[in-house]
């Protein structure tokens, strides 16, 4: 399955955000890919965000940018940035947490939550005793990452989280047409972004 072809199943699913984090691509590449995918999520709910590069996201429409953990420091981000751009980052520890929520983001990726060999630089899975701290101690939405799948997600949502991220769990069943049915939000979590 090509990007493209996950990315329009996943918009057909009914995903809040696409993350473009194509690192490889030169920044013509990047930009067509992500006005590509723009297009694609144009007239649905689904907002395409862009992997540390504010300056590609805003120049192919996309909604938002998302910061590396070790990328710039989103307090100076966000002068440069229009009313209602979303900017999240992402975070591996409550420290990172309390410090990009302070920081005016609009969410926090907090992983990785369960074992995943995408994440094993980042040291032993979190857990969902951390994961659940860590909500407790953002003030934005915190968006679940590491290990998911969608049998985990109501373990995950039960601890606070208003999300879960992956890549692995989108690629796989090709032939499934919907990842699972809608879910009430038994815990009247946030939305991400300013609305």
């Amino acid at each position: 399955m090509t990007l493209m072809e996950c990315v329009r199943r996943a918009v057909r699913w009914g995903v809040d955000f696409v993350q473009i984090r194509e690192k490889d691509l030169g920044d013509r590449e990047l930009f067509d890919l992500t006005a590509r995918i723009v297009r694609t999520a144009a007239g649905t709910p689904c907002r395409v965000l862009v992997n540390g590069r504010a300056d590609v996201a805003l120049a192919a429409g996309a909604h938002g940018v998302h910061l590396p953990g070790n990328g710039i420091d989103p307090v100076l981000l966000r002068p440069l940035l229009p009313p209602g751009f979303l900017m999240g980052v992402s975070t591996h520890s409550m420290r990172e947490v309390r410090r990009a929520s302070a920081a005016g983001v609009d969410y926090v990726l907090f992983g990785p939550v369960f074992p995943t060999a995408s994440k094993a630089r980042y040291g032993p899975p979190l857990g969902l005793a951390r994961l659940r701290r860590a909500c407790a101690a953002a003030a934005v939405p915190v968006i679940a990452l590491g290990g998911m799948r969608f049998d985990r997600l109501p373990q995950v949502l039960e601890s606070g989280a208003s999300g879960i991220a992956g890549i692995t769990m989108f690629q796989q069943d090709p032939t499934r047409s919907r990842p699972r049915p809608p879910l009430e939000d038994p815990g009247g979590r946030r939305p991400c972004g300013r609305r």
